[in-house]
């Protein structure tokens, strides 16, 4: 009988999927809490940005398949260009609350292998941050993290869809992570954690951002 050779590191790794969380950049729509800082056109024009950097961050990572989950639909000539320009699957996140749009690409993924899912609001977050947290559920973890500075987290990896993780969550609030956390070990989860990142909401975080795109920023 002929042996299987073995899968590389790097062929698992391309097995890892990437989805992508995005929202239309519909000026005064998106990124709302920004707009007494940037106004509703240039809270719009970050919007695009920080979706094109999300999806050349999670290409760059050389993991698997990258999908771009739009709301409200795929319509949006933003996303059709996104999909015409890079190559990325559009798809519609589903309706509900954000657990349940997460709930849902995970669904979907999981049945071809380990995924992980960002949004588009860490500038931050690098390729190597997804390659990290692809191993670590490579390594057997069936869930990863990277949580942020305001209590929440802008990556989640799992092995399987875990809806648990995601019904009843108090979204947009200081307790994200740590429910989750208490979640997790009540579902008996082997869960990795990185160090928190920071992610970019508020008019405060503007600055911070700026130091990163001139280069300044270390952290």
């Amino acid at each position: 009988m002929a042996t299987v050779p073995a899968m590389s590191n790097e062929q698992a790794l391309s097995r890892v999927q990437v989805a992508v969380l995005a929202k239309a950049p519909i000026a005064g729509m998106t990124k709302t809490r920004l707009i007494p800082a940037l106004g509703a056109a240039g809270a719009a024009r970050l919007q695009r940005q920080f979706t094109r950097s999300a999806v050349k961050t999670a290409r760059a990572s050389g993991l698997g398949p990258v999908t771009l989950w739009c709301a409200p639909d795929t319509r949006h000539r933003f996303f059709r260009a996104m999909a015409k320009t890079t190559g990325v699957r559009c798809l519609t996140q589903a309706h509900g609350d954000l657990g349940e749009r997460m709930h849902t690409a995970f669904r979907l993924h999981c049945s071809e292998g380990p995924a992980l899912l960002i949004g588009t609001d860490c500038p931050a977050l690098q390729p190597g941050h997804l390659r990290d947290a692809a191993q670590a559920l490579l390594d057997g973890c069936d869930a990863v993290f990277y949580p942020a500075e305001d209590g929440g987290y802008v990556l989640v990896g799992l092995r399987q869809p875990r809806v648990q993780l995601f019904e009843r969550m108090r979204w947009s609030t200081a307790e994200v992570m740590h429910d989750t956390r208490s979640r997790s070990r009540a579902l008996g989860l082997k869960v990795k954690e990185f160090d928190p990142l920071w992610d970019v909401d508020l008019p405060a975080d503007l600055p911070r951002l700026r130091a990163l795109l001139n280069g300044t920023d270390h952290a």
